[in-house]
């Protein structure tokens, strides 16, 4: 009897008891998202950035007293890489140490508006920074864009027409004539059946995106299909929003939301951005190059492009190389102290403009930029210039540099937007709408008066209803909170909004859902009579799979809704997905680790649930 007595009692501890290496986990884990969620209660501190540009930037020291003369104290000035940091004791200062620091630097535009983690330094070494917020949490500037895809339409039309000029000098047909019908069709005049034929047979066989159409007399219409138009549509849209991301990473802007709106149209949110005008200049800027052979007078297909002075420089029509191929451009000063733009070309770019070069030796090359903008009646115009014609020397492979862009501060925008990439399209901001940092504070405030309230009001709930049991719930909940907060610090592109706080309120009650399942399961099960260790293991185990469905279900919500939603629901879906995940692992893992290190010993406690 001894011996089954020692066996019982060997059972019921190894029935609700974690192997050491459990809980080295779970410490571990909350350890780490505790620090990672720290910073976040920390905040952020009102800061100005000053760009170097290029040029020299006073020092700290420099910097600190001239602010202190002017009544402006600074808690701290960082060198970071090429830009300096003057933290400010208070956000209500930042426009006039901004008007003050542009007395000590040369250009005001290398000065911006921004806010600063206020986090200790050893955990900011450690890689821990706060929690990202949305546009209207923490302020910031809204951009709609649209893109104009009728150029993209027309450019293939041009396309069509130089070859079908080409093939009727081919053919030898007389007399035919391409016109342009609108910005996504084309009427071709042919002068008899036979050139009908042969146009239409060279339209079916090279370019079937075309639908074709007998005119008036021997002529035919080309029109672009539907089918055709929706997928460049679909791509020079999706082609633009990578170009934008691009751009918006140059700026440094990490937790910019650039998504499609509607057919043609592109959101941008740029939180923390409280001095728009850079990220304008260039998020809105269509900015392009391409080098074109300089041509004469009657030395076919040519068109005439001004240079800076307004002078018409004849280029060929088609460029000999777009802005498309480049893929690094860095601007820096010549050997004469000029700005100047070092390009560097992709591999097919390269072969291009090796080939060219070497069959051009001594002949000219010009380099236009090209941008686009909106007139008073809303149409997209461009704009070209010739910014340089230079003799080619020699054959040029993927590496070269351009000069005549002007002062360095124009060539590095140059560069950071050729870098970026040149849209496909011309893009035009048709809304801008900022949002001011105090509405962004006041939002925090009451989403976290409101998440604070719900939190306080479960606790009490479930210590009183629970009693002791409540109580490892209560923890298990403030756990649930704390990686949470630490999660959403640390994974990449998460973002708090405000329908995001919405879900960390719903997080909550969802979270103390897992633990009432698993006591109201231990409960029945101490009906039966079942001794409480076998309760504890029996109520954790048959609850899990209710537990499991559950949140699986409303999982693949919170992923349909990020998929498919904007930026406020998927900052919804976001903390929705991540507080599921921390839920079950606070609910059932955490909870059973305290319960078994309480009560899990000594299976004889009678305890009141």
């Amino acid at each position: 009897m001894a011996r089954n007595k020692m066996r019982k009692t060997k059972n019921q501890r190894i029935l609700n008891h974690y192997p050491t290496w459990k809980y080295v986990v779970l410490v571990v884990t909350l350890f780490v998202m505790l620090l990672s969620a720290i910073p976040t209660w920390y905040g952020e501190d009102a800061a100005v950035q000053i760009a170097a540009k290029g040029e020299t930037v006073p020092s700290a020291v420099v910097l600190q007293q001239h602010l202190k003369n002017n009544g402006i104290t600074a808690k701290r000035i960082e060198q970071q890489g090429d830009k300096t940091v003057v933290v400010l004791e208070d956000e209500g200062q930042q426009t006039s140490a901004r008007a003050s620091l542009a007395e000590v630097v040369s250009d005001k535009s290398q000065l911006t508006l921004a806010l600063e983690p206020a986090a200790p330094s050893w955990l900011q070494n450690l890689g821990f920074a706060p929690i990202k917020l949305g546009l209207d949490l923490r302020g910031g500037v809204q951009f709609l864009l649209d893109v104009d895809v009728d150029q993209v339409f027309k450019a293939q039309g041009e396309q069509l027409t130089d070859e079908l000029r080409q093939q009727f000098r081919q053919d030898g047909i007389r007399g035919a004539r391409v016109e342009t019908s609108g910005v996504d069709a084309l009427y071709v005049r042919l002068a008899d059946a036979e050139a009908n034929s042969k146009v239409r047979h060279f339209i079916r066989t090279n370019y079937p995106q075309w639908q074709v159409t007998n005119a008036s007399g021997h002529g035919v219409k080309l029109t672009l299909k539907e089918s055709e138009k929706t997928a460049l549509r679909n791509l020079t849209v999706q082609q633009n929003l990578q170009t934008m991301r691009s751009r918006i990473e140059e700026l440094g802007i990490t937790e910019a939301l650039v998504q499609r709106q509607g057919e043609n149209r592109i959101r941008i949110e740029l939180p923390g951005v409280q001095d728009p005008a850079a990220a304008k200049n260039v998020i809105g800027a269509t900015a392009s190059l391409a080098f074109y052979a300089v041509k004469q007078p009657g030395t076919g297909s040519t068109m005439e492009i001004p240079d800076k002075s307004g002078k018409p420089v004849r280029v060929a029509r088609k460029p000999v190389l777009g802005g498309d191929h480049i893929v690094d451009a860095r601007a820096s000063f010549g050997q004469m102290g000029m700005a100047e733009v070092n390009i560097t070309l992709d591999h097919a770019g390269g072969n291009i403009m090796s080939d060219f070069s070497r069959q051009n030796i001594g002949k000219p090359m010009a380099t236009a930029f090209s941008e686009y903008s909106r007139d008073t009646e809303g149409n997209a115009k461009q704009t070209s210039e010739i910014i340089s014609v230079a003799t080619i020397q020699s054959q040029l492979g993927n590496r070269f540099r351009i000069t005549g862009a002007g002062s360095i501060q124009d060539a590095q925008e140059l560069a950071l937007l050729l870098r970026a990439g040149s849209l496909t399209a011309p893009v035009t901001i048709v809304e801008e709408r900022t949002i001011g940092p105090t509405l962004g504070a006041e939002n925090i405030q009451n989403g976290f008066a409101a998440l604070g309230l719900g939190l306080g009001m479960t606790l009490l709930f479930m210590a009183f209803w629970y009693r002791r049991l409540g109580w490892v719930a209560n923890v298990a909940l403030v756990m649930n909170m704390v990686m949470l907060f630490g999660l959403l610090a640390m994974i990449p592109g998460a973002v708090l909004t405000l329908p995001g706080i919405a879900g960390l309120v719903l997080t909550v009650g969802m979270a103390v859902d897992t633990n009432v399942l698993i006591f109201e399961r231990i409960k029945d099960k101490l009906k039966e009579g079942r001794s409480f260790a076998q309760s504890i293991d029996r109520g954790f185990s048959s609850a899990f799979s209710t537990i499991f469905d559950a949140n699986f279900t409303t999982m693949i919500t919170a992923v349909v809704l990020y998929a498919i939603g904007n930026g406020p629901i998927q900052g919804f879906a976001m903390t929705l997905g991540l507080g599921l995940l921390t839920s079950m692992f606070t609910g059932i893992f955490a909870s059973r680790a305290m319960i078994n290190l309480i009560w899990g010993r000594d299976a004889s406690r009678e305890v009141r649930i």
